[in-house]
């Protein structure tokens, strides 16, 4: 923190009244939302373009954010809908490779951040007393400030494309048709599926879904990551996802789509003290006796007291116990809670990619 208030132009305030000063990044102003830390060293650009944070205030607790600067490549949506960043430190130099820096980038999106607080105190309030609501703002505003509810949210409406597209071309020929049902889903998924040879239409999460899709006459189908109260969102996904499941086609579900998934099969979500965020996540592979590191962004996590006997238990993270995987038994309808895509990495969990599309494969020989 800096040592002369005076210096300070702007101020983080927890909603348990905790505050931390520094210096205003990005646009002045005010921004609202769940704080939350992210462990990842690398991959910022990736981080703050994840639709999976919207609404929400991202901690780093690497010290040094912005060194390679912002480049055209690692965008996983080209709309920001991160409420706010906080770091350490923040870099006002970048490769030469890159076209700005973070700082001119965020002023261009118009996202509020704050630099120069001990992001280490940070984190360690978080882990003692748990998620909570905050503030980034002026101190001159330090009276008008209001804070958002961290549970109750169907923010993957928001996120979701409204208009459906299609991803046409890969790098080969484009053998199976995999639909993806948008709750926030991220282009680093989509690249995966289309290098495996599919041909990948991206339509919205909305009423009746589940119609669109299977009029599109998919091989497979893809439930997204996205941001949000699981079950909120489960008020209009769930009927979906059970139609879905009644088609007898491959499903695959990834973070969001995995919470959804196992609260259509009956099982309930509960709000976790922290989440997980980060690139560096071991998680446990109960079938294979194997473990891989896993990239993770969640806030919500399935209840395994709730999980009826026709889901079994395919991972669970080495740090908490917590499911990371499950699979409905006589089905070809598998999920997990991490991200297999690893984008920027690790790249562990490539091969469930494979599985999906392995699953349509046998399908399709079966006909």
């Amino acid at each position: 923190m800096h040592k002369d208030l005076k210096e300070c132009d702007a101020v983080l305030v927890l909603q348990d009244g905790k505050s931390f000063w520094g210096k205003s990044i990005g646009k002045k102003g005010e921004a609202v939302g769940e704080v939350c830390f992210t462990t990842s060293m690398t991959g910022y650009q990736h981080t703050i373009t994840d639709p999976s944070f919207a609404e929400q205030i991202i901690t780093f607790t690497f010290p040094h954010i912005g060194n390679v600067g912002i480049n055209d490549k690692d965008y996983e949506r080209q709309k920001i809908f991160a409420s706010g960043i906080v770091v350490r430190e923040i870099s006002q130099a970048y490769h030469s490779s890159c076209k700005m820096d973070l700082d001119d980038w965020l002023k261009q999106n118009e996202i509020v951040g704050i630099s120069g607080i001990d992001t280490r105190a940070l984190t360690n309030h978080l882990r003692r007393y748990g998620h909570q609501s905050g503030v980034i703002c002026s101190p001159d505003n330090l009276q008008n400030i209001k804070f958002l509810p961290s549970e109750g949210l169907d923010l993957a409406s928001k996120v979701s494309k409204h208009n459906g597209y299609m991803v046409k071309e890969g790098d080969g020929n484009l053998d199976y048709n995999v639909v993806v049902v948008d709750f926030g889903v991220k282009s680093s998924i989509i690249n995966c599926l289309v290098n495996l040879g599919c041909k990948v239409t991206v339509i919205a999460a909305k009423e009746n879904f589940a119609k669109e899709v299977l009029s599109l006459k998919p091989d497979g189908i893809v439930l997204s990551n996205g941001p949000g109260d699981p079950l909120a969102t489960a008020k209009y996904a769930t009927r979906e996802i059970d139609i879905l499941i009644k088609s007898n086609l491959p499903i695959f579900g990834i973070c969001l789509g995995h919470q959804l998934l196992a609260i259509t099969l009956g099982a309930r979500t509960i709000k976790m003290n922290l989440g997980h965020r980060g690139n560096n996540h071991p998680v446990y592979e109960v079938g294979n006796a194997k473990v891989e590191i896993t990239t993770q962004n969640h806030g919500f996590v399935v209840d395994p007291k709730t999980l009826p006997n026709s889901v079994e238990i395919t991972h669970i993270s080495l740090f908490d116990n917590s499911i990371e995987g499950i699979k409905l038994k006589g089905y070809p309808v598998f999920s997990v809670q991490y991200h297999p895509e690893g984008s920027p990495g690790p790249y562990d969990s490539h091969y469930l990619f494979k599985r999906f599309v392995d699953s349509m494969k046998k399908l399709r020989n079966f006909h």
